[in-house]
C-alpha cells in the first residue's frame, strides 16, 4: 500500500471513532415511565424529562422544598411529565434562579429509588420568548 492510503484509513478509523464515543454520552428524551425502566435495566445513562411543576388552583407551586438556612444544596419539587405522571425531583444545587416562573422544566438525570436524581435543570421562562413590542404613541401632525 501506498502512504497516502494508509494515511487515508487512519483518518477514517480516527473519524469512526470519534463518532461512536460521542453517541455514548447521548441522553434521549423520555417520561417518568421510561425512566424507571431504563434504571431498571442497570443502564446508568442519564435522560432529558420534560414537564411543568406542580400548581394549585391559584398557581401555587406544590410540593417544592428549598431551605437554604439548613442545606443549600438540597432542593426538590414535584415535576408532571408530558404523560400526566407526577415524580419527587431532587436537585443536589442550590435552588435556580426565577424556578417559580418557569413555564417549562427539562431535567436531566436518573431515577433513584422513587425520585429523580436531577444534575442539571433547564428552565422555560415565559419571558424570554415574549414579543417586547414597544407602543408608539401617534404623532402630533405639524402645522404649517
Amino acid at each position: 500500500m501506498k502512504l497516502p492510503h494508509i494515511i487515508g484509513i487512519i483518518i477514517i478509523v480516527v473519524a469512526i471513532g470519534v463518532i461512536v464515543s460521542t453517541t455514548k454520552d447521548v441522553s434521549t428524551y423520555v417520561n417518568f415511565t421510561e425512566a424507571s425502566k431504563i434504571a431498571e435495566s442497570g443502564n446508568n445513562g442519564e435522560v432529558h424529562v420534560v414537564g411543568k411543576l406542580k400548581k394549585d388552583q391559584i398557581g401555587k407551586i406544590i410540593g417544592m422544598q428549598y431551605q437554604p438556612q439548613i442545606d443549600p444544596n438540597y432542593f426538590s419539587f414535584i415535576l408532571i411529565d408530558n404523560k400526566n405522571q407526577e415524580r419527587k425531583v431532587v436537585y443536589s444545587e442550590p435552588k435556580p434562579q426565577d424556578f417559580e416562573t418557569a413555564e417549562q422544566i427539562v431535567i436531566i438525570g436518573k431515577v433513584e429509588g422513587n425520585d429523580f436524581k436531577a444534575s442539571k435543570i433547564l428552565m422555560k421562562c415565559p419571558s424570554k420568548y415574549q414579543d417586547n413590542k414597544v407602543q408608539v404613541p401617534p404623532q402630533k401632525q405639524a402645522r404649517l
